[in-house]
């Protein structure tokens, strides 16, 4: 544009603004900050009129510019003092908040799709929660619900958003679950009121110091035998077999995969990290806590924000494939003395540790301008696992001669008790299996506690360059190990702790992969 053009734009600009421009001219136009407006404007014009005059066809196509959003927020879901904690065989009543729980929200956009996570302190969350969430939050921003992606933590020390029997289905919702649905709901339409132009990335570090198979062979073939007189060649916490232990019955994954999203200016938004280990534990007696996924969030926060950010940046901790993984080293039980720990001190070790890993490995990514998102969900029908005749003639039978002074009477009772009301249940159930696409990172999401190689399964028959899992994502039905693992039993194989068919994983896997490519090719 020439300087005659740009001269005569100046006047057209000081005439659209009328009053104020006629004042201009007594000034002699000597001000800076007047001409710089005025040029503001009369390029404005200059560039609306060019992306309207139609293109020859030797001329390119206008550019668009692509913008993209994030945006993150918090919702306190602390529940009253006295209320029960889950995450034993026996719920005990709370004594103490020694950390406040929360649904942790964040929100992506780049211009044509929305994503938005929400990740809550609590240790399994059925899917008429979750829904009941994404069906208040779509009826208040219409976002899709197959957009929204929800999960537990499974930190133990928080009260139960299961109802008051965890086999006992369609009960009318309690006073806490109504209470966190519109908490999940405020945190999710926050984060969009939040939303702001942003850059992305993504990474994975590795912290294989606090990861541990937790389920293990004994040497010469030994069994143990389960609550329903099985005989089980793999165990659980094998703590009192610490002379007899062969070798652990999977692998772990020891990465710490993160996302992370910071304003254009630089300024650190949120990161969502993903590692897959069960718990920590290690909280004091009838503590209320959001775990090591909390301490986590708050060290992250503490590394990477500024005090007074506004919005507040919002660190976030996912739980990945961790069925059968946690942080107690069997193999050195017995050959040295084991370290004790005070309350709270391995959880802030862990989270110490992954903090470091992942403010280690953010500095050497960049942060990306923009990034295609994608979304796809389908609805998958499973069969429940129930008890046969003669499982369910056992179960009546433990109950009808109690042992009251027996340890190991009290533990057939209660899966006893639980066989009964599960053979109640319907012949199927409908789960969702959803995955997300941000960029080339993958992530799919399963309402189970899914044993570790199902999760690297997945990861490996990605198209996507990095892939994690969230497992008890948008629901939750007790643990999916593989095929593989149900032939060697073990607490997570037993009926009505493992809820669906025992070939559910190669299926769940197929359906996954199948997502994952209809995202890469779209």
């Amino acid at each position: 544009m020439g300087a005659l053009e740009m001269s005569a734009r100046l006047r057209c600009a000081i005439d659209i603004l009328g009053g104020f421009g006629k004042s201009v001219l007594s000034f002699g136009m000597k001000s800076p900050l007047i001409i710089m407006a005025l040029s503001i404007v009369a390029l404005q014009s200059y560039a609306v009129e060019e992306s309207s005059r139609p293109q020859s066809s030797g001329e390119p196509a206008s550019t668009v510019v692509k913008v993209f959003r994030a945006g993150a927020a918090t919702s306190n879901i602390t529940p009253f003092l006295g209320t029960s904690i889950i995450g034993g065989f026996a719920p005990k009543g709370s004594l103490h908040i020694h950390d406040e729980l929360h649904v942790r929200c964040l929100v992506l956009d780049d211009g044509q799709t929305q994503l938005a996570f929400a990740i809550v302190d609590n240790v399994q969350i059925p899917h008429e929660v979750f829904d009941a969430a994404k069906q208040l939050i779509h009826e208040n921003t219409s976002l899709p619900m197959e957009n929204m992606l929800m999960a537990a933590t499974h930190s133990h020390s928080a009260p139960s958003l299961r109802g008051t029997s965890y086999t006992v289905l369609d009960q009318p919702f309690d006073e806490y679950q109504k209470f966190v649905i519109r908490r999940i709901a405020d945190g999710i339409q926050r984060a969009l009121h939040n939303l702001e132009p942003a850059r992305i990335a993504w990474g994975a570090g590795e912290v294989p110091q606090h990861v541990f198979n937790r389920r293990w062979l004994l040497k010469d073939g030994k069994t143990v035998t389960s609550p329903f007189g099985d005989e089980d060649l793999a165990v659980t916490n094998p703590g009192r077999y610490a002379r007899e232990l062969l070798k652990p019955a999977g692998p772990v994954n020891a990465k710490v995969y993160f996302l992370s999203v910071e304003s254009t200016a630089g300024r650190p938004i949120a990161l969502l990290a993903n590692h897959w280990l069960h718990y920590v534990g290690g909280v004091g007696k009838g503590h209320i806590s959001a775990d090591y996924f909390g301490v986590f969030s708050q060290r992250i926060a503490q590394l990477l924000a500024a005090k007074g950010d506004d919005p507040p940046f919002v660190g976030m901790l996912s739980n990945g494939a961790s069925g059968d993984i946690n942080n107690n080293d069997y193999a050195s039980y017995g050959k040295k003395k084991r370290r004790s720990y005070a309350p709270y001190e391995k959880m802030k070790l862990v989270a110490e540790d992954l903090a470091q890993e992942v403010l280690r490995i953010r500095k050497t990514i960049k942060h990306k301008d923009w990034v295609k998102l994608g979304a796809a969900q389908a609805e998958m029908t499973l069969r429940y696992r129930r008890p046969d005749a003669e499982q369910l003639k056992r179960a009546k039978a433990i109950l009808e001669n109690p042992k009251p002074d027996s340890r190991e009477y009290t533990r057939q009772a209660l899966f006893a008790r639980r066989a009964i009301d599960v053979a109640k249940f319907p012949e199927t159930l409908d789960i969702a299996a959803q995955v997300f696409r941000i960029g080339d990172l993958g992530i799919a999401a399963l309402p189970f506690e899914v044993f570790t190689e199902i999760g690297l399964e997945i990861e490996n028959r990605s198209p996507f360059g990095e892939t994690f899992t969230i497992e008890l994502a948008n629901g939750g039905n007790g643990y999916l190990p593989s095929p593989k693992q149900h032939e060697l039993g073990g607490y997570e194989t037993w009926l009505t702790v493992n809820r669906v068919e025992k070939g559910a994983s190669p299926k769940i896997v197929k359906k996954l992969t199948e997502l994952f490519l209809q995202l890469k090719n779209e």
